[in-house]
């Protein structure tokens, strides 16, 4: 915890010099990577334990599996003969084939030279791609925050990945990402908005360059990445802590514009992803317009950050298709921090990023996934709409559980502390209609145009069978990231959880009379305004003005009555 502080109130940075390991590390028990030094002529038995073991690694990467060809299982690079290879990569089709997956060929490394430069005596190793989208889903989804400080380029890259067209140098890539006026005519965000890449069983990408629709981007996608769009003016920071805590996502890209450097917010929107223990890359955008000296400026400058105390990352550079994939095989460690360097103009880095998203894995494990799926469901509210002949329409998160078309729910809590009894009319995803969403899938959801009750952001939409337990008191383990002065009991401040963004009271500090930077304390916070459903466990981050601080809520104190019966 301490080491975040840097990150809010600048200090000064050490550097530390630290380089990968020059062979593969030995072939892990658990998780999506298999070794194998080569699969020629399996017998039957054979074969069907390997399709097996295939079955088993695609579970564990929630649809993608990575096999290495000609390395042992102590991960010495052996490599093979090219009959070898052959015959060992059809074997792979084959058992991919049984199983309804396909594999494409990441990359290929010579392990072994031929004497005299002969070819037919080299020997090779083989990094092996293999998705199939698992049996409860359409597509393999990833969901990735836009972080950055604003004109760092932002909302134009996402223009330029989603629609493949390069922009014109004066922003026309992302005035299809703007949803207000005052956005398009100040070229800023500020607001939440999402776009989707996707990607096919061979790695291709599948976006608005040959495709109309979010419905068809779907349909032909095996792999789908949901880019949020922050804001990165700092009058718009309170949006975007909202939609890191509200939409939960698996990784962050930081966009820094190489002639601006680390300014404004990019400091801050690091110090709160790492905060959320949400995984970082970096991309540096703008490098058409900007000296090579000053580009080589603004990379030192995140090397230097990257490996300071508050930080303690790797930073890896990307500068070939290599680079790329071993960066996205290292970003589930949380060490390693990949960066880029991009032109949206010209598409100079481009194709190293896609390559790198394509290949980036599912975080979490298949183990607690299933768990979250096996429980009562949890919706939560992040955004409402009224619609014309389809009355109020939630869109959100599901947390857990399942939620299909038909569906009896409760929506709550109210101002009073209520929940009132809901049906599910129809459900949306990515702008397409569908029937069923299961954990870790946004959707939109149909109440119904008889459903009167005002909706709020920070609601939720539960199962009847969980007892809902709103509350406007509860009690949080909580650490000072940055404040002037000292922290008294009647402080307020906005406290973020999950989907939860109100103003809260400190109403109660155990042993301690005041808090400053760098001090934790446990604490009872009192909403403001209206009572919300917590859980215990849940992480918490509060900010007012400059003061900034996280937490974890520990315990709760609920209101008597919940449920408001028809």
């Amino acid at each position: 915890m301490e080491a975040l502080v840097g990150l809010f109130e600048p200090g000064p940075a050490w550097k530390i010099d630290l380089q990968g390991p020059s062979s593969l590390p030995p072939e892990p028990l658990e998780g999506n990577v298999e070794y194998k030094l080569k699969l020629v002529g399996p017998s039957a038995s054979r074969f069907e334990h390997l399709v097996t073991q295939m079955k088993w690694r695609l579970r564990e990467g929630q649809g993608e599996a990575i096999y290495e060809i000609g390395v042992e299982d102590n991960g010495m690079l052996a490599g093979l003969c090219e009959d070898d290879m052959t015959a060992s990569l059809e074997t792979l089709r084959q058992m991919a084939q049984r199983l309804g997956a396909t594999i494409s060929v990441l990359r290929e490394r010579v392990v072994v030279e031929g004497e005299n430069g002969d070819a037919a005596m080299q020997k090779k190793a083989a990094e092996i791609l293999v998705r199939k989208v698992p049996d409860d889903q359409n597509t393999i989804d990833l969901r990735v925050a836009v972080l950055g400080n604003m004109d760092a380029g932002k909302s134009t890259l996402l223009g330029v990945l989603t629609q493949g067209e390069l922009d014109n140098g004066r922003g026309r890539a992302r005035l299809n990402l703007f949803r207000h006026l005052h956005e398009i005519q100040s070229g800023r965000t500020s607001s939440i908005s999402h776009e989707i890449l996707g990607f096919n069983s061979q790695g291709s990408i599948v976006n608005y360059q040959k495709l109309q629709t979010a419905e068809e981007i779907c349909e032909n996608a095996s792999k789908l990445i949901t880019f949020i769009d922050l804001a990165g003016h700092q009058k718009y920071l309170k949006t975007t802590i909202f939609g890191l805590t509200g939409y939960s996502p698996h990784f962050a890209m930081l966009v820094v514009s190489a002639n601006g450097g680390v300014a404004g917010t990019t400091k801050e929107h690091l110090g709160l992803a790492m905060a959320l223990d949400v995984p970082i890359f970096v991309v540096v955008s703008k490098i058409d317009v900007t000296p090579k000296h000053l580009l080589q400026k603004t990379i030192d400058q995140l090397e230097v950050i990257l490996k300071s105390p508050g930080c303690k990352r790797v930073p890896m550079s990307v500068n070939s298709e290599d680079d790329a994939l071993t960066a996205a095989s290292n970003m589930t460690s949380g060490n390693v921090t990949p960066f880029f360097t991009v032109s949206n103009v010209t598409g100079e880095g481009l194709e190293l990023l896609s390559k790198f998203l394509n290949v980036l894995p599912p975080s979490g494990s298949i183990q607690e996934r299933e768990k979250l799926m096996n429980d009562p469901a949890e919706f939560q509210i992040d955004e409402t709409y009224q619609m014309p002949s389809v009355g109020s329409v939630v869109g959100g998160l599901l947390t857990k559980g399942t939620i299909r078309e038909g569906d009896r729910l409760v929506i709550g809590p109210t101002d009073e502390g209520q929940f009132i009894p809901i049906t599910v009319n129809s459900i949306h995803r990515n702008r397409a209609p569908c029937r069923i969403v299961r954990t870790g899938q946004g959707a939109s959801v149909a109440l119904g145009s008889s459903f009167k009750a005002t909706v709020r952001k920070g609601m939720m939409l539960l199962s009847p069978c969980i007892e809902p337990q709103p509350c406007l008191y509860f009690q949080a383990n909580i650490y000072v990231l940055f404040h002037t002065t000292a922290i008294h009991r009647g402080f307020q401040a906005t406290v973020y959880i999950g989907n939860v963004r109100q103003t809260a009271t400190l109403e109660a500090m155990m042993a301690k009379h005041s808090i400053q930077t760098n001090d934790n304390a446990t604490v009872i916070f009192k909403f403001v305004k209206q009572p919300e459903h917590l859980h215990v466990g849940a992480r918490l981050l509060f900010r007012q003005g400059i003061t900034k601080g996280i937490g974890q809520v520990t315990q709760l104190f609920p209101l008597e009555q919940t449920t408001a019966h028809r």
